[in-house]
């Protein structure tokens, strides 16, 4: 028996609302190459996407995963999938041709088919190789958003990964509020924060942990070269905690030292912003009404220039090279809100110019009547 994290019965209900959307727009059948959506219908877990590696779902529900064999032996212990087509790396391998004799088999001649072209996996190489070998053979039409929409709304055992998920964030974040002192290497704070997600059977996250002291606190990012906290300092964190690839984000800002007056009015707005966020969070309401919250709150308090473009984003199960999913919070976004989504707020003022940052962030379930948070941390400045 494969190693399921879900139920055969939840995989199969996932494969057949997929059928169902397949049908309502007319396609014979998807072609996928996003990570993502191989795990979440079938369980496939692999890193095995850097390599070609394309799943077929059809409206008649055949199922077949074109990949090479490590990924092949990946799927026969942890997926539902029982059909695989294995390609061998020769210096004249195009599994692009062997991908066609799936879809050959499966009736898709002539037909149109979707097709995720939103995918790491498919990189320009491939897709040339993959049009030439589909050119004359079926229509594709891009399908990205297809199965990434169904993953938008969670099912109770996603949400309970979520909330396991959220739990480990927790835990991390109190070795990070302990390491961060004067004189504290961040690859030290690193290695406490990500080895307590571990040590709670956590998983390595979608993207890097971002981790930057000093003028890196405005970074942002993930970059490499550890730094030594000073006696007076600033130090900015994002992690998740991710459990069975589900995901639950958070970030901070943490003081050590004596800081300026003017950061710590920043706090106190970042944290009235994402209070003013989480209020929008709710069913209805659009991701441009989440933005819209927290733009409002820096505007009024003369922050507007300092503020970010985007405020936080959709969690979900979700693959390297990142852990956002979409939708996005952003000016006029339209995506709306519905009860089931999870999603990560982050209210980040960064002033650049006097190298000041602050970053409240944490993730929430939306609920029938609003949200609920999941992390259980306060949103109270911590100043070692």
């Amino acid at each position: 028996m494969p190693m399921l994290h879900f139920t055969p019965a939840e995989y199969k209900a996932r494969q057949a609302r997929t059928i169902k959307e397949l049908e309502r727009r007319g396609l014979h059948g998807l072609i996928m190459f996003r990570q993502e959506s191989m795990y979440y219908l079938t369980g496939h877990d692999t890193f095995g996407y850097c390599f070609f590696q394309a799943m077929y779902l059809g409206t008649d529900g055949k199922l077949v995963l074109v990949t090479r064999w490590p990924d092949a032996i990946v799927a026969k212990r942890v997926s539902v999938v029982k059909d695989c087509r294995i390609w061998v790396n020769k210096p004249d391998a195009n599994p692009s041709i062997d991908l066609r004799a799936v879809l050959a088999e499966a009736g898709c001649a002539g037909k149109r088919v979707g097709i995720e072209y939103d995918a790491y996996g498919l990189t320009a190489a491939i897709y040339r190789r993959l049009d030439a070998a589909l050119t004359d053979f079926c229509h594709l039409e891009d399908a990205s958003d297809l199965v990434t929409r169904l993953r938008y709304v969670k099912s109770p055992a996603e949400l309970a990964y979520t909330r396991k998920a959220a739990e480990l964030a927790d835990r991390a974040l109190v070795v990070g509020n302990r390491m961060a002192q004067p004189g504290a290497n961040e690859g030290d704070i690193l290695a406490g924060m990500q080895g307590e997600i571990f040590r709670g059977d956590g998983d390595w996250p979608g993207n890097d942990q971002i981790i930057g002291s000093g003028e890196k606190a405005l970074i942002g990012r993930h970059t490499v070269g550890r730094q030594r906290l000073k006696k007076n300092d600033q130090l900015t964190i994002e992690w998740a905690g991710a459990y069975r690839r589900y995901h639950a984000a958070m970030m901070r800002t943490i003081f050590v030292g004596k800081r300026p007056a003017r950061q710590y009015d920043m706090h106190k707005v970042a944290v009235e912003a994402h209070r003013a966020s989480v209020e929008a969070l709710k069913p209805g309401n659009t991701c441009g009404h989440v933005f819209a919250a927290y733009a409002r709150v820096c505007d009024k308090h003369g922050y507007k220039k300092h503020r970010h473009s985007a405020t936080g984003y959709s969690m979900g199960t979700t693959y390297q090279p990142t852990w956002m999913d979409w939708p996005m919070f952003y000016e006029n976004n339209p995506a709306v809100i519905v009860p089931g989504n999870v999603f990560f707020v982050h209210t980040l003022i960064f002033d650049q110019a006097k190298s000041l940052a602050v970053a409240p962030g944490q993730s929430y379930i939306v609920t029938a009547k609003g949200n609920t948070p999941l992390s259980k941390s306060s949103l109270d400045l911590v100043n070692n």
